[in-house]
């Protein structure tokens, strides 16, 4: 589930991602009319979680879940029934879903179909031939969260449709291959983007990936474009996702008045997808592979 992307020092106000003229990348707070640098914003001992269990953490985070629920995705069912599936799955391995009355959050996970880029509310929707969805789905379980999400056909989608679900899932592992001690965010940011645009599609700039263990959300913010060389620097122990958002026209969105979902201006199809990854000594681990995923 992603993050609006903010100023990580500061909880009460809300910042925007940014690149400034220089090329810079950055964050704005409205409320100040403030920029500030994203290699600029402190960090301290939370972003690394070298305690992160990552066998609890496939065990919580997938367990089966979304190899379940894929049987279930077909025309006629609703987005609240694959929530009620989804929920019951969860609990009854032990975990419970860190979406649930998150901030307000209504729901157990996130279900974002065709022209919804993400954070959809389940519902009476009811899935049709052509259809695309993406599942998002974050439990906590012995105390840590996991995050993951994956795009699913719901008979056969556009052309379109298929292409930015394709490029979305190729942008997600440009970015997770970048992953190593000594790489920066802005490295993988700039991977996604020079990745996404050279297919002809957009990023989503307003929701990012974020740090997460013990907590749902946590610093760093993983921005998905960017310049190579700039930003955090990346440490052995450092846990957080990757899940880049992917338009198939322009990139701008629009906040839904249920005040979670989020739309394409433009009404063309969005795609997502969304691994939990940890940087190792040597490289790269992702905690969420599903059984048929090879990393």
């Amino acid at each position: 589930m992603g993050d609006p992307a903010r100023g990580p020092k500061y909880e009460c106000e809300i910042w925007r991602a940014s690149i400034r003229a220089d090329g810079a990348i950055g964050f704005i707070s409205d409320e100040y009319a403030s920029f500030t640098l994203a290699g600029d914003i402190e960090s301290d001992a939370s972003i690394l979680s070298p305690d992160y269990p990552t066998n609890k953490v496939r065990l919580a985070v997938w367990e089966g879940t979304l190899e379940m629920i894929g049987e279930h995705i077909r025309p006629g069912i609703t987005t609240d029934a694959i929530d009620r599936l989804v929920d019951t799955f969860i609990r009854d391995h032990g975990a419970y879903p860190s979406p649930l009355n998150y901030h307000g959050f209504p729901k157990s996970i996130c279900t974002s179909v065709n022209h919804q880029v993400c954070h959809g509310i389940p519902g009476g929707k009811v899935l049709k031939n052509g259809d695309i969805i993406n599942i998002d789905i974050t439990v906590i379980k012995d105390g840590f969260h996991g995050d993951t999400s994956k795009m699913f056909y719901i008979g056969q989608p556009s052309v379109l449709a298929r292409r930015v679900t394709e490029v979305a899932h190729s942008a997600l592992w440009k970015g997770i291959d970048i992953v190593r001690p000594g790489a920066t965010l802005g490295d993988i940011g700039h991977a996604i983007q020079n990745h996404v645009e050279s297919e002809g599609f957009s990023v989503v700039r307003e929701y990012c990936g974020h740090g997460i263990g013990r907590e749902f959300h946590e610093d760093p913010q993983v921005l998905h474009y960017g310049s190579a060389g700039t930003g955090t620097v990346l440490q052995e122990g450092m846990c957080f996702t990757i899940e880049p958002m992917v338009n198939a026209g322009k990139r701008h969105v629009k906040l839904l008045p249920d005040k979670w979902t989020v739309v394409t201006k433009d009404r063309k199809p969005s795609a997502q997808w969304e691994h939990t990854c940890l940087v190792t000594a040597d490289g790269f681990e992702v905690l969420t592979l599903g059984a048929d995923e090879h990393q």
